[in-house]
């Protein structure tokens, strides 16, 4: 997941509001004990199965870490262990369609530059590896060329991989239920906007596509039946007409 000039989600956890206390006549204290009561057993909870060790989003500001990750492999990998959890090598490349060695110079790069680190288990080309942060985040620093340049590559990879997919979709969409044909959406509109709309917009529609992060993060939590999709969104100013309209 990458992201341009986004307000970062809020992390997402599970919180339990504490009890309201209300007022109560005085309980009768109880007759001593001879023996210590034990205290009651904890209640078992599914293990955290994150596939990620921060869920927040990467902030990249150095140009060489950006460049690091715009290569079509190399996103391909961090997506599919943010998918799948922990993968090795061997692994990865069964998922990729590549060979092993290749996979495990990308994975050794990508953990070089910060966006992946070694997960508990194995050693060599079966250690596996797991994903930092969920996502990445940068600004198109005109003031910066070398960054502007690395991190305008590497939206446009991104891009491509979104439209490459939306393409797939729609010559296959017919092999899917029906449910999940009717289901999804494509949407867009022109309007006349300021610089500072343009840019709240862009925050409240990143906020609103991220309302399932959650369940990215962590597997456990994705709902029977469910499947993974795209939700791409974009708004930039186009070439005004002759008459500047």
């Amino acid at each position: 997941m990458t992201g341009r000039r986004a307000t970062p989600p809020r992390s997402v956890a599970d919180v339990t509001p504490a009890a309201k206390k209300t007022a109560s006549s005085p309980a009768r204290k109880p007759p001593a004990a001879r023996h210590a009561a034990k205290p009651p057993a904890k209640a078992k909870h599914p293990k955290d199965k994150s596939v990620v060790r921060k869920e927040e989003p990467r902030k990249l500001t150095d140009p060489r870490v950006v460049r690091a990750l715009a290569h079509p492999v190399r996103i391909a990998l961090l997506e599919a262990l943010l998918r799948e959890g922990p993968l090795t090598a061997t692994q990865a490349a069964e998922l990729l369609a590549d060979s092993p060695g290749n996979m495990s110079w990308h994975l050794q790069t990508l953990a070089k530059y910060g966006y992946i680190e070694e997960a508990d288990g194995g050693v060599g080309r079966r250690r596996p590896w797991r994903l930092v942060s969920m996502g990445t985040q940068y600004d198109e620093n005109p003031d910066d060329a070398e960054l502007s340049v690395a991190v305008t590559t590497l939206s446009q990879l991104g891009n491509e991989r979104a439209f490459d997919r939306l393409r797939r979709w729609t010559n296959e969409r017919g092999s899917y239920p029906r449910d999940w044909q009717q289901a999804w959406y494509s949407a867009t509109t022109l309007s006349y906007l300021l610089p500072d709309e343009l840019e709240q917009l862009g925050i409240e529609m990143h906020e609103l596509i991220t309302r399932y992060r959650d369940r990215t993060a962590h597997p456990e939590r994705r709902p029977k039946g469910s499947l993974p999709v795209s939700l791409v969104a974009f708004g930039h100013p186009i070439q005004q007409s002759p008459s500047g309209n």
